[in-house]
């Protein structure tokens, strides 16, 4: 029986994409502390996950909502520092005895009514403005880190889909070369026809899948363009060069965007309740103003100066609803905060574990894919020696193509349990 080389080609064929990563993950073995799975080295035609973030951030709607708080937080600052309470108001009367005497009597008056601050509510609205403008750029935070958990997933689904294509291309190229050379033994008469037949099918089967599989990737490249604008790939190996700490909790290394967002806004509570206590009653008014008099014909007229002064009171009807709704925002604040916290916990943990699952799981895909590529390796051994018929190897050699594309798969996914470990500690890329 003649010697076929190409057939130990077409065993390791599945694994042309992704060989050198299983032999690496297997020997870092030790769950989530071990280092992340290794990924081909940034190309031309790729872009770090922080350019296409920045990229992404600036198509975004919620990018303008936060430019659009933003600039109001600094107008209710710039309010809060004026030298009035509210917009000062222009005042004009003017009464005759045209309709009645008509002596010709006759008063003017125009006056400027200036609202005035409180004692202590200027300093109490300039310290909520503060704490607003604090928590607008806090919310920006969070809104670019639940952004950078769409762009990671969106990067890791990329790098999946560029595995299994590059499995798919190696199989459909290896059983292409299989299915030729049998049909040549088959016109030579080593094989029988059904070998040759069989063998096509298994091809055509395999360039059915690769179009499968290309058809996928294009579109998550078209996601990828839809949500960053560009065109290049992401280069996912900067994106787990992050290592887990064993002990590193939520706030052990930097406060958690959210976990900073919730505090702030529980501390922009309890300043708008110090400013409600502050402002129990409306602005007072002084007026300012000038009044000229005509007593009647013939009289000349007088002028005087008019100062005046507007007191509101400050009622239960008033106030009762305003205190209620602002220790009502407090409460609520409090308690998202705490509810929050738990949840991050909850969230690291989960995600530590799901990161050593993905770990223990990539390292028995790789043995699974390394023990098959050997079983192939033997049975190609034994049909080159004429004691294995050609189905029982298109299985042997399929069964190892589909464990190189499972392993390709849990590797991508190792990586993105990675990134979703730098989530929860809230780190962006």
């Amino acid at each position: 029986m003649k010697s076929f080389p190409w057939l130990s080609a077409c065993v390791i064929a599945g694994s042309v994409a992704g060989g050198p990563v299983w032999g690496q993950s297997v020997a870092s073995r030790g769950g989530p502390q071990a280092a992340p799975p290794s990924t081909p080295g940034p190309s031309a035609g790729s872009v770090t996950l922080r350019a296409a973030l920045d990229a992404a951030w600036q198509r975004s709607v919620v990018a303008r909502e936060s430019d659009g708080q933003r600039r109001r937080v600094e107008a209710d600052r710039s309010a809060a520092n004026s030298l009035w309470a509210a917009a000062p108001s222009l005042e004009v009367s003017h009464r005759n005895d045209r309709l009645q005497n008509n002596t010709g009597q006759r008063e003017t008056e125009i006056g400027v009514a200036v609202p005035l601050w409180l004692p202590g509510q200027r300093a109490a609205r300039a310290s909520s403005a503060d704490a607003a403008a604090a928590r607008a750029g806090a919310a920006e935070q969070v809104a670019r880190l639940q952004l950078a958990g769409e762009l990671r997933s969106a990067a890791w689904q990329l790098a999946a889909l560029q595995a299994e294509v590059a499995q798919a291309d190696s199989q459909t190229q290896a059983l292409m070369q299989l299915a030729d050379d049998v049909e040549r033994r088959v016109r030579a008469g080593d094989l029988a026809r059904a070998d040759a037949l069989a063998a096509r099918a298994e091809q055509l089967a395999a360039s059915v899948l690769q179009s499968d599989v290309r058809q996928r990737l294009q579109a998550a490249r078209a996601r990828w363009v839809l949500l960053t604008g560009l065109t290049v790939l992401p280069d996912v190996a900067a994106a787990t060069s992050f290592e887990a700490v064993p002990g590193a909790t939520i706030g052990t290394a930097a406060p958690h965007p959210e976990q900073q967002l919730a505090s702030i806004t529980t501390e922009l509570a309890r300043k708008r309740v110090d400013e409600m206590r502050l402002s129990r009653r409306d602005a007072p008014e002084l007026t300012v103003g000038f009044r000229r008099d005509v007593p009647g014909r013939a009289e000349a007229a007088q002028g005087s100066m008019v100062v005046g002064l507007r007191l509101p009171f400050g009622t239960d009807d008033r106030n009762r609803p305003l205190e209620a709704a602002a220790l009502a925002e407090l409460d609520v604040a409090q308690a998202t905060e705490q509810r929050l916290r738990e949840r991050l916990n909850s969230d690291h943990a989960d995600a530590r574990d799901a990161q050593r699952s993905a770990q223990a799981q990539l390292d028995a895909e790789a043995s699974r894919a390394r023990l098959l590529r050997e079983r192939a390796t033997l049975i190609e051994k034994s049909f080159r020696a004429g004691e294995t018929p050609l189905p029982d190897l298109l299985r042997a050699l399929a069964d190892a193509a589909q464990a190189d594309s499972a392993a390709a798969r849990q590797n991508a996914a190792l990586g993105l349990a990675l990134s979703h470990f730098q989530q929860t500690l809230g780190l962006l890329p």
